[in-house]
């Protein structure tokens, strides 16, 4: 859509300002062959310092010390900038309460450890022989796990020195070390990815992040953990900055089994399917509504999105144009099909049923409408803005946005929100948002098909920006046809990957690697193989004098 015609639709345009595009439209894909985005020329920005999120902290703790230790629930709550966790946590501080709150956490991890059950899994020497030698080697050894890097002989020594010391005092060496433990545990050094990067030495004007800092991006990306052993190694061997050595290890990554938690984290914060474990219904109204709906919904979801992408490396456009879906029993009797498997969750073909895709499951009807009543404004805006990318401005601060209830000349949707779109101040938003959502009407909000709403017909027609529709099939085939679509996959994946969100001149990197991924047929284990080759996963910016270096803070008890 113009900027001319959105402001003329607002009207009084004024009210919510037309100084930036309402969309945000990519370039069409280019017909030769599109440009390798490791030679794209980009600018970088500095980096942020993101902390580890709940996911992230709970991963790492059970990937270096077992699945047995029970980790505090989650000592700081998450933020979400753009959408995403990973943004949010580049923004993130840690309050008085998070900082106390991690100090327990580390203290009660460290005695789990160090209890007389797991000692020996950790202790490089008999518990009873536990001297300051064997400190400084604990230290040193899970040092570098724990923070992702070699420590400095200074803080090998300071950190097993505080071990001495407590077991001195404690009369008990093991207690002693579990000091030194939870001092590695609370360190920012663990708490923070702190990846500032180095002088390239192809290029002095530039930064690349160095071999461990490539390490933790690497394994955060596909494991989101902690990197283990095997990927310090390569760091230490000075292969993660070289490209052969970085795909090497990305393809060995993406092959184990962890990739499939890992990469799916990249979905889960896209498509705000974490939003499920709150999903909330009126039972009076929704009288299929459960407390397991919404955890089905996200396995739906998420098995969909598997298949496409591990099972088959498949084109991610049937993400939204699959009629095939993945259901348990619960499922199975929402959508009106039979139950495929007794037990678990088995596909299920839903020809005919009206359903197709990822905008026929449960975890986009059902979150994207209120507690008691169907939202084509909020089905329509997710449509825009995660699907497609387009910005939907908000509503004035004086505008009142309520929907008129049913009644004897207005009882669908449709005719209800009729208002909106004649009232000047209302009509912008709405014209991007309602004719889009009034598609998915046929689906109540709980994502159970219909027919009628209050008795009236529904009339699921549209058109998207310009180009008709007759029920929400066709939006769906329009949506998933939209290079909007391969853009906005890329973007977010760009996003989730950096933990910040691309500026205006950073969109041509975003473009490439959006039209090497149609060039691809969109699979989106060519996308990620590509970001991860580009100088947006590799570089860190350009620093100027007096920027903090990587080796300026290095104090971590």
């Amino acid at each position: 859509m113009s900027r001319p015609l959105f402001c003329a639709l607002l009207a009084c345009g004024a009210l919510l300002g037309c100084e930036a595009e309402p969309t945000e439209t990519p370039p069409t894909t280019p017909d030769e062959a599109p440009a390798d985005p490791a030679t794209v020329e980009f600018e970088a920005r500095p980096p942020p310092v993101p902390r580890l999120t709940a996911a992230q902290y709970a991963n790492s703790i059970a990937a270096l010390f077992g699945d047995d230790i029970v980790v505090p629930p989650e000592p700081e709550p998450d933020a979400r900038e753009g959408g995403l966790l990973a943004v949010g946590a580049g923004v993130s501080t840690l309050s008085p309460r998070g900082v106390e709150n991690f100090e327990r956490a580390a203290y009660a991890v460290a005695g789990q450890v160090l209890d007389a059950e797991r000692r020996d899994r950790v202790l490089p020497c008999p518990a009873a022989e536990l001297d300051r030698s064997c400190m400084e080697a604990f230290t040193a050894e899970w040092g570098r796990r724990i923070w992702r890097r070699p420590l400095t002989a200074d803080e090998i020594t300071r950190l097993a020195e505080v071990g001495e010391r407590a077991g001195e005092t404690l009369g008990d060496a093991v207690a002693g070390l579990e000091y030194t433990l939870a001092g590695l545990l609370q360190s920012p050094n663990f708490l923070f990815r702190r990846e500032l990067g180095e002088p390239d030495p192809a290029d002095a004007g530039r930064r690349r992040f160095t071999d461990y800092e490539m390490a933790a991006r690497l394994s955060f990306l596909l494991w989101n953990v902690t990197p283990d052993d095997a990927l310090l190694d390569a760091a230490e061997a000075g292969e993660l900055t070289t490209a052969e050595g970085l795909r090497a290890h990305a393809e060995r990554m993406y092959a184990d089994p962890r990739s499939r938690d890992g990469v799916m984290r990249i979905f889960i914060e896209w498509l705000g399917l974490d939003d499920l474990d709150e999903l909330r219904k009126d039972t009076a109204v929704f009288v299929a509504m459960s407390p397991e709906v919404g955890s089905a919904a996200r396995t739906e979801t998420l098995s969909l999105i598997d298949d496409l992408v591990f099972a088959r490396d498949a084109d991610f456009r049937g993400f939204l144009t699959e009629r095939r879906t993945f259901v348990d029993r619960k499922l199975a009797a929402l959508y009106g099909v039979r139950a495929p498997a007794r037990d678990g969750f088995a596909p299920v073909d839903l020809t005919g049923s009206g359903r197709r895709g990822f905008l026929g499951q449960v975890s986009f009807l059902a979150l994207n409408s209120h507690p008691t009543s169907t939202s084509a404004t909020l089905r329509g805006k997710f449509v825009r803005e995660k699907l497609l990318c387009q910005v939907v401005p908000p509503p004035p601060s004086d505008v009142d946005t309520s929907i008129p209830e049913p009644s004897g000349t207005t009882r669908t949707l449709r005719e209800r929100v009729a208002e909106h779109l004649t009232n000047p101040a209302c009509a912008g938003c709405h014209e991007l948002t309602d004719k889009v959502g009034l598609a998915f009407e046929t689906f109540d909000g709980l994502g159970v098909a219909r027919t009628l709403d209050h008795g009236a017909v529904i009339d699921p027609s549209g058109d998207l920006d310009g180009v008709p529709f007759s029920d929400a099939d066709q939006l769906v085939e329009l949506i998933a046809g939209d290079p909007g679509f391969g853009f906005c996959v890329a973007r977010h994946v760009f996003r989730y990957g950096t933990g910040t969100l691309d500026a205006r001149d950073q969109e041509a990197l975003v473009q490439t690697l959006a039209d090497r991924f149609a060039a691809d047929g969109h699979r989106f284990e060519g996308l990620l193989f590509d970001f991860i080759a580009s100088p947006a996963f590799r570089e860190a910016g350009r620093f100027e004098a007096g920027d903090v270096e990587a080796g300026d803070v290095q104090g971590g008890e």
